[in-house]
């Protein structure tokens, strides 16, 4: 339906002291936060996930959705963002995609989602000859989003190119103070004998870019039962037969880098530079 006010033509004439001016039109913004939700990445099956449906059962997951519901009323001016770090099945990434949907929509920011996994995919992607799309075509965004959610950091395989890459775009982020929310079954182990440390933070981005995120982002521990196990058991409740319990997934230690790939960002001027002193490491 035709807006009423501006027929269409998204502007507006207003009078301010006297002074006929032209300004957006109140329908403009709709549009503008229905494009930026459509480009968004929000995968479908988050498509319906919302603060307000966020069902917390512990106080750690209670202290999440607090927090998260002051960082979406907070915004702009709430620079620090929020880490998420706990077992797999909590709501991290649900409380991740609502505070997304919610800045785009009540705060006209724009925000991008991205799978640590998928990112590092599309950077490693235009390494190859016949693809024209450059490493900063895909970063660029990922840089440039006023809030920008890294979900299952983790996950991917460790690498020094992993490192690299990660770290230079949260310190990208850092250096321009935006917003940055983090979802990971990761654990803040520091202690290279602690047993846990194979699966922390430390081992998975260095000091340098943990401490990074330790300035630019609240960490909020998320427990809680598996809602995947807890719907695994309702329906073997109702079919009477028991699910076979969930596999657990380790990792192993790196191997020694035989490269020497290292992603530099460097601030030219205009537009960042992005350089790879050991040649495309698409094969790490």
């Amino acid at each position: 339906m035709e807006c009423q006010v501006c027929h269409g033509s998204r502007w507006k004439s207003v009078t301010v002291d006297g002074v006929e001016r032209l300004t957006r039109c109140d329908c403009w913004r709709g549009v503008v936060v229905q494009k930026y939700l459509a480009d968004s990445r929000v995968p479908s099956k988050f498509a319906r996930a919302e603060l307000a449906t966020y069902k917390p059962d512990t106080d750690s997951q209670r202290e999440a959705v607090r927090l998260a519901k002051r960082f979406v009323e907070s915004f702009p001016a709430e620079q620090k963002g929020l880490v998420f770090f706990g077992p797999p099945g909590v709501g991290k990434t649900h409380l991740a995609a609502g505070m997304l949907k919610a800045v785009i929509r009540d705060k006209g920011a724009r925000g991008y989602f991205f799978q640590t996994t998928e990112l590092l995919r599309l950077v490693r992607e235009t390494y190859h000859r016949s693809v024209e799309e450059t490493e900063m075509d895909v970063l660029r965004p990922v840089l440039d989003a006023d809030v920008l959610v890294l979900d299952d950091l983790g996950v991917e395989k460790t690498s020094e190119w992993v490192h690299e890459t990660l770290g230079l775009v949260i310190n990208a982020r850092y250096n321009a103070r935006r917003a940055t929310i983090i979802t990971s079954n990761l654990v803040d182990a520091v202690d290279p004998n602690d047993k846990d440390f194979i699966n922390s933070f430390m081992m998975q981005l260095g000091q340098r870019t943990r401490s990074r995120l330790l300035e630019m982002c609240e960490w909020v521990e998320v427990q809680g039962a598996d809602i995947r196990d807890v719907d695994r058991v309702t329906e073997a409740a109702k079919t009477g037969q028991m699910p076979e319990p969930p596999g657990r997934l380790t990792k192993k230690l790196p191997g020694k880098s035989g490269g020497m790939a290292r992603a530099r960002l460097r601030d030219s001027g205009v537009q960042y530079e992005l350089n790879w002193s050991g040649g495309k490491a698409g094969n790490k």
